[in-house]
């Protein structure tokens, strides 16, 4: 049956800013999700115009990527510049603190989750953001740099599946421990399992459940397998309740085995009083190696959309427009800040247990 017009992908998006209008730097490359932030940002009509970052290895791989960037001496320096936002991913713990001095000096931000590890870290950014009115925006990849999960929200949007009731994440992700560097281990300086990769499961959660916020009822870590790592969280899970009674149960673990095609078999389910939506993220399991599967089921049909660079990513260009007009298309900033809370309280919670 065909897809009902209203459930097709629009066109992908189109540059925002021409060049030049929207100068940005990266601050801090820890995380290889740096390059996502940047490159879609570009892609977007943004333009990176500096760098900095204490070790001289990574900025050789950053400006092989990107070299037109201008490197610079200290992260003072790179505040002191006429650039509109600062993008980050260093070491986790590290993240709210530079926040707090890029939203101090003028620049809105955007950080790699998990935006901050503590209530505390918290608090800190929700003052500077007061003081300052920046902006501290979060890459939360695994809806926002893919295309199945963007469309999802589309489809909720248009009824597709009614309201929804119910959001099953699966975060599984490869470990590479030999590549990892020793903050990766250490829990003061990741903040665990459910603070860091859970969070892309509760901004999932609160994003299509359309929630403010919600009640942990349950959360668990453990680690199974890796004894040479004993601060690691090899396994977390949890279960909420939405303040709007949308509920939610995620996994997120260390596990995926060397035989899977890919670095994991990112899922979602969203329940709908009206039909369901299956998100198969990154690999469709010994069908397909391609990227961006989602089944949508209704009332009336069955359907598969195979939307691979069919979507594209509309949140940076959205972003980019937020901080020139000082909207919130893209994202608010209570809703940020809620997903990263919500997998720092998580992570206490199962910890305490």
């Amino acid at each position: 049956m065909k897809l009902p017009s209203q459930f097709e992908p629009q066109a992908k998006p189109e540059p925002v800013v021409s060049a030049g209008e929207f100068p940005f730097a990266a601050i801090g490359l820890d995380h290889g999700h740096i390059y996502t932030q940047c490159e879609e940002l570009v892609n977007a009509g943004a333009s990176l115009h500096y760098v900095y970052d204490p070790d001289d290895k990574k900025l050789a791989e950053f400006t092989k990527k990107f070299p037109d960037v201008q490197v610079l001496n200290s992260e003072a320096e790179v505040l002191d510049k006429d650039i509109r936002l600062v993008a980050a991913a260093c070491q986790t713990h590290e993240r709210a603190a530079l926040g707090v001095r890029v939203m101090e000096a003028g620049k809105d931000y955007f950080v790699d989750k998990a935006p901050f590890i503590s209530l505390e870290q918290l608090s800190a950014v929700k003052a500077a953001i007061a003081k300052t009115g920046k902006k501290f925006m979060v890459f939360y990849g695994e809806r926002l740099h893919s295309e199945c999960a963007m469309h999802a929200g589309d489809l909720i949007q248009e009824g597709a599946i009614g309201r929804v009731v119910q959001v099953l994440g699966l975060g599984p992700h490869r470990l590479n421990a030999g590549t990892r560097p020793d903050w990766f281990f250490q829990r003061d300086k990741y903040g665990g399992i459910l603070c860091d990769i859970g969070s892309h499961q509760l901004e999932q959660f609160l994003h299509y459940g359309g929630e403010t916020g919600a009640e942990i009822v349950s959360a668990r870590v453990d680690n199974f397998a890796h004894p040479d790592y004993p601060e690691l969280n090899d396994f977390g899970e949890a279960s909420l309740k939405g303040a709007n009674g949308c509920s939610s149960y995620f996994r997120v673990d260390w596990f995926t085995p060397d035989g899977l095609s890919t670095w994991g078999d990112g899922r979602t389910v969203i329940l709908g009083t009206n039909g369901y939506i299956e998100l198969r993220k990154y690999v469709d399991v010994a069908r397909a190696a391609s990227r961006d599967h989602l089944y949508l089921v209704t009332s009336e049909d069955e359907y598969y959309l195979h939307l691979n660079d069919k979507v594209g990513f509309p949140f940076f260009g959205q972003l980019i427009l937020d901080c020139l007009n000082r909207t919130e298309t893209a994202m608010t900033q209570a809703h940020a800040l809620k997903a990263g809370e919500l997998a720092v309280r998580a992570q206490m919670q199962a910890e305490a247990v």
